[in-house]
């Protein structure tokens, strides 16, 4: 871990509020993600699983969590299993977790060899009426690997079919969604180690320079400030590049009077963070592109007012999109015969706005959360308007990370990241 130690309070308070919400006499399971093939002997960078973390602090391959708040044995109320680490595996791997460690790190006392999971399990289950299991419901989920935890259930299935199977997933999303303290501290970190690689780029962007020349500054700056890298694959898309939502190429040229739109955060603790900005590559927006840059950043403005506690999020979306038609009419992109000829399904304004203007964000970068819901206070979520002329190869979004408030407005966490348009100027010609 390049992160250091994160208080274990967190975590225990993390498991006290999932058990709080579980049946009588049931338990819940959560594991480790695997370690992914490439070929040969190549592996993927081992991500952890943000479940078991966020319940636990547990930042290693092949773990097991288990929570079971009425169990007769005390010692198997809260029961972590780990790999069994040796010299020889601290040798060739690196250090594991010991028992003690493990302890110090997420205040769960009992602590077994993962070989005696079976056995234990057996137990534990024979007291048990009913199981939690975890399944991936994000919304946007798209899976087409069999994880860990999949193999897991069908055992669980296979073996224990008399037991009343819950699920695990809407008690993490509706926990998750609201961030402790300590939570917020580390995405505050993640989102100051995003400023310097920004600031970084000030003094670097110039006609000429190559995006992936930028990528590389911001890995730089990222790593050296103990994050892993990137929170999600960037985005640094130049002129036209930047009106494909989901450029990742990153491998052209910026070229003199191209805007280049950054969509990039670093990781800290595996909590992410997201920023969106736009940059002319020569140190200064033509007249039109500042006036679409000032639109879009006049909507983000307009829409921060509304992540408040009681906001529904569709009504949100909504209402974003009306303050975002304001704006078109006025730059020339749609007139009045298009709103009143607009399909309500597919209104005028998403031909230049086509995505959605805010997401939950925590140990993920489009984090779990509850869509249907009110917003509460201590919900963190990004706030990206974007405008998308094709026809002008010009592409502007603009994004920060907003914890919302009991009273007032949201709380950003970028709010140290230049964003007017006239300040990024500044910097780039100071």
């Amino acid at each position: 871990m390049k992160y250091e130690a994160i208080d274990r309070s967190l975590f225990i308070a993390n498991r006290k509020k999932f058990t709080s919400r579980m049946k009588e006499n049931t338990l819940a399971v959560f594991n480790s993600n695997d370690i992914y093939p490439i070929s040969a002997d190549s592996t993927m960078p081992f991500q952890q699983h943000r479940d078991i973390f966020y319940l636990s602090g547990v930042d290693q391959e092949e773990s097991i969590l288990v929570l079971f708040p009425n169990a007769t044995n005390e010692a198997h109320r809260e029961v972590l299993f780990l790999k069994e680490t040796s010299e020889l595996i601290a040798i060739w791997e690196g250090e594991k977790l010991t028992k003690e460690k493990a302890f110090e790190m997420t205040g769960v006392k009992t602590v077994y060899w993962l070989n005696q999971f079976d056995t234990i399990f057996t137990q534990m289950m024979a007291e048990a009426e009913g199981i939690y299991l975890n399944t991936n419901e994000h919304l946007r989920a798209s899976i087409d690997t069999q994880t860990r935890e999949d193999r897991f259930i069908q055992k669980v299935k296979a073996g224990y079919p008399a037991h009343q199977v819950h699920k695990s997933a809407p008690i993490m999303h509706a926990i998750r969604s609201v961030k402790e303290q300590i939570e917020l501290d580390l995405m505050q970190k993640a989102c100051k180690i995003t400023e310097s690689g920004i600031r970084r780029l000030l003094n670097f962007v110039k006609p000429g320079v190559w995006e992936y020349e930028i990528e590389a500054e911001l890995a730089h700056e990222f790593l050296r400030n103990r994050s892993k890298g990137f929170a999600y694959t960037p985005i640094i898309a130049s002129g036209r590049n930047a009106c494909v939502l989901h450029y990742i190429e990153n491998n052209q040229q910026c070229m003199d009077g191209d805007v280049i739109l950054l969509d990039v955060g670093a990781e800290y603790a595996n909590y992410s963070s997201d920023l969106s900005r736009a940059l002319p590559a020569n140190g200064r927006f033509t007249k039109r592109q500042k006036e679409v840059y000032n639109s879009v950043l006049h909507v983000k403005k307009e829409a921060e007012k509304m992540l408040v506690p009681g906001t529904l999020i569709p009504e949100y979306h909504k209402e974003v999109g009306k303050i975002m038609e304001g704006e078109l009419l006025k730059l020339g992109l749609i007139d009045k015969t298009d709103i009143k000829n607009q399909n309500p399904d597919w209104p005028a304004y998403k031909k230049y706005f086509m995505h959605g203007t805010s997401h939950f964000i925590g140990l993920d970068t489009h984090d779990v959360g509850v869509f249907q819901k009110p917003i509460e206070a201590g919900m963190v979520f990004t706030c990206e308007p974007g405008i998308y002329i094709l026809e002008e190869n010009l592409g502007i979004r603009l994004e920060d990370d907003l914890v919302v408030q009991a009273n007032g407005p949201a709380f950003n966490l970028m709010r140290d990241i230049p964003i007017e348009a006239d300040e990024i100027e500044e910097l780039m010609n100071s």
